[in-house]
């Protein structure tokens, strides 16, 4: 089969819902018409019109969270230590310290459209998922999670759409070696409205963000809004999701992508 790339990435951009209105992205589009005010002070006595066409350059200002579009969350998002289970707790890395071998594995599809809203999914559901598909978790294949929440994108339930990882579900995998997931939805975990629920009835907060919490644990990082799962099969692609490379920072954003080859699956 010829190598072929499917795009698992959400865009950058205004008024798609992809965050909370506090948090969403703001990008200002500079035209070439309208950027001579730019260029003219790096050239005294420029005119407009002496530039090609009269068109000066393109040119966008960007406000983002590091959490806006698909990102991969570090270690240090979910707590200032991880690793408590394999030893010795650790200063939890960020972003830059990610390595590099984590963003280009193997990848597992695991296909949870069926859960409502809000679900917590565990260990038991991941394993019976696995044998569902047939497949047995090598160490450092990226797990996915196809979640309701892939198809509500651009929509204003987004954020709230789709199930969440709970702690054992996460556990369950990093105790076999996965160190990257993934999910199409906002949040790894379950969406905070049905979460607060629970923590109203209870006052329990250990419920909040435990699937996130498990890289106290295991350190780990995992993909946020991931699209097109669905075009995905359980297993046989790579992905490649390297973050961009913020100094000290809790997240990065990354153009995630599935890989399709055969040479490259037999090489593994």
């Amino acid at each position: 089969m010829p190598r072929t790339f499917v795009d698992l990435s959400i865009f950058l951009e205004n008024d798609v819902v992809s965050d909370p209105p506090a948090f969403a992205p703001k990008i200002q589009y500079f035209t070439h018409e309208q950027s001579f005010s730019q260029i003219e002070p790096f050239f005294p006595g420029l005119k407009k019109e002496d530039l090609p066409d009269g068109e000066g350059w393109a040119v966008e200002m960007v406000q983002l969270s590091t959490h806006n579009g698909t990102h991969l969350d570090a270690p240090y998002h979910f707590h200032s230590t991880m690793n408590k289970k394999l030893g010795e707790k650790e200063r939890a890395i960020a972003i830059h310290e990610v390595p590099l071998e984590w963003c280009f594995q193997p990848g597992v599809k695991l296909d949870f459209r069926h859960f409502a809203d809000g679900y917590v999914v565990t260990a038991e559901d991941v394993d019976a998922e696995l044998k569902r598909i047939g497949h047995e978790l090598q160490p450092l294949e990226i797990v996915v999670v196809n979640t309701r929440a892939g198809s509500r994108y651009g929509n204003n339930d987004y954020v709230s759409a789709g199930c969440g990882m709970g702690y054992e579900a996460t556990m369950y995998l990093l105790e076999r070696g996965v160190r990257l997931t993934g999910t199409d939805a906002w949040s790894w975990d379950a969406p905070f409205v049905h979460t607060a629920k629970k923590y109203g009835a209870t006052h329990d907060a250990s419920l909040i963000w435990e699937g996130h919490k498990a890289g106290r644990d295991i350190g780990y990082c995992h993909l946020e809004k991931l699209h097109n799962l669905e075009a995905l099969p359980a297993n046989g692609f790579y992905i490649s999701c390297f973050p961009h490379k913020i100094r000290g920072a809790s997240a990065g954003w990354t153009r995630a992508v599935a890989i399709f080859d055969d040479a490259l699956m037999a090489a593994r």
